[in-house]
């Protein structure tokens, strides 16, 4: 017994779909070819949504650098004195705190450096303290707060730092010494032991000079021409004179 004919085609069924058809000359495609453009297209539109990306985050940052200059003016008029006077210093206080939760939000992040060594790329030095027992280029006081943006530094912050303590440094080309001149009291002591030393002198050569006769029996002779003889000086005169001398040479020899 033989089947009946039958006019449909045969198909081959896979799963019970029908296979999809080849569209005509898809077997003079160069795939190869094909397949380069495929790539080229996508670095394009990689390159794109890189670029895209970039600009967003710029436009980010920018903004995110004005809200925190923001922060900065809110901090200042809260340190006004009219304006606290005026009972604003609240309301002021209330909008920094929103404003820091918003920031926290985006990953920004004040910086804490007090007590730690200045770091260039976190710090810019705007001036310098003396402090005892601290280690040069420590952040001191922080004038403006630094700012993170996730692992990012959003803006750097303006510190004062530990001077370097200072140390005598000899003097290479050291200035000659001058002699300074002899004040009046030395001088007038100098001239006094000179003045004592002469009556001393004085007195050792004097010569003795004969006793003078009676008026009545004495003839009459011409009078001995005698020079004029220094008038000694009394004991506490000389006394004192010595001790101005003494002093007088201790301070040439300190010299």
């Amino acid at each position: 017994m033989t089947d009946a004919p039958t006019d449909a085609p045969a198909e081959a069924l896979v799963d019970g779909h029908r296979p999809l058809e080849i569209p005509p000359g898809v077997e003079d495609v160069d795939l190869e070819q094909a397949f380069g453009r495929l790539l080229f297209r996508a670095s394009l539109l990689g390159s794109k949504l890189t670029e895209q990306k970039q600009e967003a985050r710029a436009e980010q940052r920018e903004l995110l650098g004005i809200l925190v200059e923001v922060d900065d003016a809110l901090a200042a008029l809260g340190l006004d004195r009219e304006l606290v006077a005026l009972g604003r210093g609240a309301g002021l206080e209330a909008t920094r705190r929103r404003l820091l939760g918003q920031l926290a939000k985006a990953r920004v992040r004040p910086m804490r450096l007090e007590g730690m060594t200045a770091d260039p790329d976190l710090t810019e030095i705007v001036g310098t303290e003396a402090r005892s027992g601290v280690a040069p280029e420590t952040v001191v006081r922080t004038v403006v707060t630094g700012f993170f943006w996730g692992d990012e530094v959003l803006r750097r912050a303006q510190v004062v730092v530990a001077a370097p303590e200072s140390e005598p440094y000899p003097d290479p080309y050291p200035e000659p010494a001058v002699t300074e001149p002899e004040t009046p009291e030395v001088a007038e002591s100098a001239e006094t032991v000179e003045a004592f030393e002469a009556t001393e002198a004085t007195e050792a050569v004097k010569p003795e000079t004969p006793e003078a006769p009676e008026a009545d029996d004495a003839p009459e002779a011409a009078t001995p021409v005698t020079r004029a003889q220094p008038k000694a000086a009394p004991p506490r005169a000389r006394r004192r004179a010595k001790a101005v001398a003494e002093q007088a040479r201790q301070m040439k020899r300190k010299k």
